[in-house]
């Protein structure tokens, strides 16, 4: 990875969505989708679709900070999800879909708790925010096939 290019962490559902979105951001250089947030070493979606690993289905995103800043990333993420659902977002259900947020640094972690806090002031939701906010930890890539998977079936969205 370049000097100058950064990573975020995110999860919110299927991790196809996410990264999509993600993708139609200027300033994403690239996406990666795949596992974090378990125990489980070396986890493939057999291991992970019943929860039961710890993992949550996270896009790993390579930025460019000086085209896009991570608060930016953190405003798109939340419009990308409903951080008050616990365990699941639109029809996919379970732990492996939760939301979270994981920081690489003590900078990215303030800000993404600042972010949460007025994102829950905001008015905008009458439930809390659960997003969960996390150190990252060992991604684990998914398998080939997940990879830009709309791109590669001329696919849009995979959510209501």
């Amino acid at each position: 990875m370049q000097d100058d290019l950064r990573k975020a962490a995110f999860a919110g559902g299927c991790f196809w969505h996410v990264e999509a979105d993600f993708r139609d951001i200027k300033g994403v250089v690239d996406t990666v989708v795949g596992y974090e947030g378990g125990t489980f070493p070396n986890p493939k979606y057999e291991d992970t679709h019943d929860g039961k690993t710890g993992h949550a289905e996270t896009v790993e995103v390579t930025y460019d900070p000086r085209i896009v800043s991570y608060d930016k990333l953190l405003d798109a993420f939340w419009q990308m999800i409903d951080p008050t659902e616990l365990n699941r977002q639109g029809p996919d259900k379970g732990s492996q879909y939760r939301s979270v947020i994981f920081y690489f640094d003590d900078e990215q972690k303030k800000a993404a708790e600042e972010s949460k806090f007025r994102l829950g002031k905001s008015g905008k939701y009458e439930k809390p925010i659960v997003t969960e906010i996390m150190q990252a930890s060992k991604f684990w890539s998914a398998e080939e096939y997940h990879q830009k998977y709309f791109e590669k079936h001329g696919l849009r969205q995979c959510r209501m």
